[in-house]
């Protein structure tokens, strides 16, 4: 398998704006937005090409691209170019004309030059923003095998879930004879009625068939200039094309990808990873996830005052990352990032908290995500009176409340944390607020 490998090229596409995740998208892009404490979201598509056996690979970047190719530097720099290994981060560049990325086909089709250049037989198309686990050469043999020109990986979902799906029809023997994108009324796997096969944005193509169908499509007319909106709808009836259904390497039923592209969703994730027997198993050293993790101390918990309302550092049922002090507070069912620190009497569940928040004393925080370095100064409390939340807050309509990095949140205000450098008398004029904020009504907050 290792010289079947060699003739393929990998391109990983993380150039997505995540609207549905702001304002955790606000300054980064959304395969760069943290997840489970430790990782990024790009890193378990990167670990999944590792485990796989893949050690070329480029990654197409676009929008607000500068936390993720930081990232990438620091913590996936392990190949070595003298045995043709790389990961390459290439920026959208208008090579081949005036156009960025107007679509997924298009990112690959201005990126031809670099597929020219590596010459490879095989082209291996990936998104950077799902959670899953799975050996990508497994699917390479399977199109090998079949004599495809094109394989796409699909995963089993209810029918119910067709309108937020691109939705592959199928015959007996996986060959791809339809692809609709969110159909009301989906065609079903055969042989189960209340199945789908959805896409999981996972293709191999030839390298001939790639040139020969994004080629022509590029100039069309009205193309979207996407691999599930246009191009494989178009294959799908003069080409070899088949559906790959997704082996899980994460060993449970049934099986785990996720694609966490909204907050609700983005939320749910995260709090799995608490319960007792997640149904994603981050602690498999069959199956590792790689990310870049800063030298910083191991978790201390202080404080064990005894009685009733007495000082005691705690957590219970959550996820700790390394850096982070429980100082006399209490952390429940919640994922904390590095350098978290709760203060005494603090109390903090069912919550996300990313690098370097401070939870001041007494402050009470339930259901929320808050992104990295923000301040909540003592005595806040954010999720207890939903109604206010919103006056100030981003809440989505299950309720999760939802701060974007680099605030400091006090009872009656919040203000962004550069403001402390500013002169007294220009604070109140650079306020944020609701009201100024071209943020909140660019993401329809009234």
């Amino acid at each position: 398998m290792f010289e079947i490998l060699r003739k393929l090229s990998t391109f990983v596409m993380a150039g997505g704006k995540g609207e549905r995740l702001y304002p955790l998208t606000r300054d980064r892009a959304k395969p760069a937005v943290p997840f489970g404490g430790i990782y990024r979201i790009i890193d378990f598509t990167l670990s999944n090409c590792i485990n796989s056996g893949i050690r070329r690979i480029n990654i197409l970047t676009q929008y607000k691209s500068v936390s993720l190719a930081r990232h990438i530097k620091m913590g996936w720099n392990i190949f070595n170019s003298e045995l043709d290994e790389y990961i390459d981060v290439i920026p959208a560049q208008q090579r081949v004309g005036e156009y960025w990325y107007r679509g997924t086909a298009d990112a690959i089709y201005q990126n031809f030059y670099t597929i020219e250049r590596e010459d490879p037989e095989y082209v291996l198309i990936l998104a950077g923003d799902h959670i899953y686990k799975m050996d990508y050469s497994k699917m390479l043999r399977f199109h090998i095998e079949r004599k495809a020109e094109v394989t796409v990986g699909v995963v089993k979902m209810p029918r119910s879930q067709s309108t937020q799906l691109g939705v592959l029809d199928v015959d007996w023997d996986n060959r791809i004879v339809g692809f609709e994108e969110k159909p009301v009324e989906p065609r079903t796997i055969p042989g189960s009625p209340d199945k789908i096969y959805a896409s999981m944005g996972i293709y191999i193509f030839n390298t001939a068939t790639l040139f020969e169908e994004l080629i022509p499509e590029a100039v069309e007319e009205g193309s979207r200039h996407d691999f599930g909106r246009d191009i494989l709808p178009q294959a799908a009836g003069r080409r070899r094309l088949f559906a790959y259904p997704f082996v899980d390497e994460n060993l449970t039923e049934p099986p785990y990808w996720r694609d966490i592209g909204t907050l609700e969703a983005y939320y749910e994730a995260n709090l799995d990873l608490v319960a007792v027997t997640p149904h994603f198993n981050l602690y498999d050293k069959r199956w590792p996830v790689r990310t870049y993790q800063p030298q910083f101390p191991p978790v201390k918990m202080v404080f064990a005052d005894e009685g009733e309302n007495a000082r005691r550092g705690q957590a219970l049922d959550s996820v700790i990352s390394s850096g982070c002090i429980i100082s006399g507070g209490k952390v429940s069912r919640s994922v904390l990032s590095a350098q978290v620190r709760i203060n005494s009497f603090a109390l903090v569940e069912e919550s996300v908290l990313m690098e370097s928040v401070n939870v001041g004393r007494y402050a009470r925080i339930r259901r929320a995500i808050i992104d990295k370095y923000v301040d909540i100064l003592p005595g806040t409390r954010i999720g207890y009176d939903l109604a206010e939340d919103r006056k100030r807050f981003f809440v989505t309509d299950s309720g999760i409340v939802v701060i974007p990095k680099g605030r400091i949140i006090g009872a009656q205000e919040d203000r962004p944390r550069w403001q402390e450098r500013l002169p007294e008398r220009m604070l109140e004029s650079s306020l944020v607020t609701r009201e100024n904020d071209p943020l909140w009504k660019s993401q329809g907050q009234e």
